[in-house]
C-alpha cells in the first residue's frame, strides 16, 4: 500500500473526516481490520487564515510547499492539501515536490462529467467562489460552474468560518444553504458541489433539492485509489 500524505488542518475539522473516510475505504476494500498508510501535517490554521485576509498567498504557498516536502522526505507517495480554497496555491505547492499532488478541483470536476452533469452550483468560501481559480479549472474541463449571488456568498462563507470551523452545526444555516440551493436548481443549476471540506458536516450531499458532489470525499476516495492498487493486487495473489 502506498503512503497517502496529507496537509490538514484546515480546519481540523475537516481533516477527522478526511482521515475517517480514508481509512473505512482502505478497511471496505481490504477487509478485517485493515487501515491506510497515511502521513499528516496538520498547520495551525489560524496562520493559514491570517494570510488569507492578508492577501498574503505567496506566504501561504511556501508554508504548505514546506509541509508537502516534508511529508515527501517522511515516505509519502502522494499529498493531498485538505482544503479547497488553499487550491489556489495547489499548482505551485507541486512544483516544490516530485511526488504527485491530487488535486481536489481535477477529481470533483471528473465526478461530475461521469455522472453527466454540466452546470454545478459551487457552494465554498468567498475565496473560492470569486477569486477564479476553481471555476476556470472546470470551465478547462468542460464544466459550466455558477456561484451563488453576493449576499448568499457572503452567508455561505460566514457559516463555514463562524460556525463549521469551529464545530458548530446551526439548524438554520442548513436551511440558508438549502434555500440558496433551491434558488441556484431555479436559475438552472443541475447540480451542486460541496466545495468546502467543512460542508459535508452541514448537509447531506444526498439529501437535496440537486444531486451533490461532496468534494471531501472525492478527494478521499482518489488518495485511496492511488494508494491501494499494489495492496489490492497483493491481496488478489495471495488468495
Amino acid at each position: 500500500m502506498k503512503t497517502i500524505g496529507l496537509i490538514g488542518g484546515m480546519s481540523f475539522e475537516s481533516s477527522a473526516v478526511y482521515y475517517r473516510h480514508i481509512n473505512e475505504m482502505v478497511r471496505s476494500r481490504l477487509g478485517g481490520i485493515a487501515s491506510a498508510e497515511v502521513l499528516m501535517h496538520s498547520v495551525n490554521f489560524a496562520e493559514i487564515v491570517g494570510y488569507q485576509k492578508a492577501g498574503r498567498w505567496d506566504l501561504a504557498e511556501k508554508r504548505l510547499g514546506d509541509c508537502a516536502r516534508g511529508l515527501e522526505a517522511a515516505g509519502a507517495d502522494c499529498v493531498l492539501i485538505c482544503t479547497n480554497t488553499m487550491h489556489l496555491v495547489a499548482d505551485a505547492v507541486a512544483a516544490r515536490v516530485d511526488i504527485p499532488l491530487i488535486n481536489i478541483i481535477d477529481e470533483t470536476a471528473a465526478a461530475i462529467r461521469t455522472e453527466g452533469f454540466k452546470r454545478p452550483l459551487l457552494l465554498a468560501t468567498r475565496y473560492t467562489m470569486e477569486h477564479g481559480f476553481y471555476t476556470e479549472r472546470m470551465r478547462k474541463q468542460g464544466l459550466d460552474p455558477m456561484v451563488p449571488e453576493e449576499a448568499d456568498r457572503q452567508t455561505v462563507h460566514d457559516v463555514i468560518f463562524d460556525e463549521l470551523c469551529a464545530g458548530n452545526i446551526i439548524d438554520a444555516s442548513r436551511d440558508a444553504y438549502l434555500a440558496i440551493i433551491d434558488k441556484a436548481k431555479a436559475a438552472g443549476a443541475d447540480c451542486v458541489i460541496l466545495g468546502c471540506t467543512e460542508i459535508c458536516l452541514l448537509i447531506d450531499p444526498d439529501q437535496l433539492s440537486l444531486p451533490g458532489f461532496d468534494s471531501t470525499r472525492i478527494h478521499a476516495a482518489a488518495a485511496v485509489e492511488f494508494a491501494m492498487s499494489e495492496a489490492e493486487l497483493g491481496k488478489q495473489m495471495v488468495a
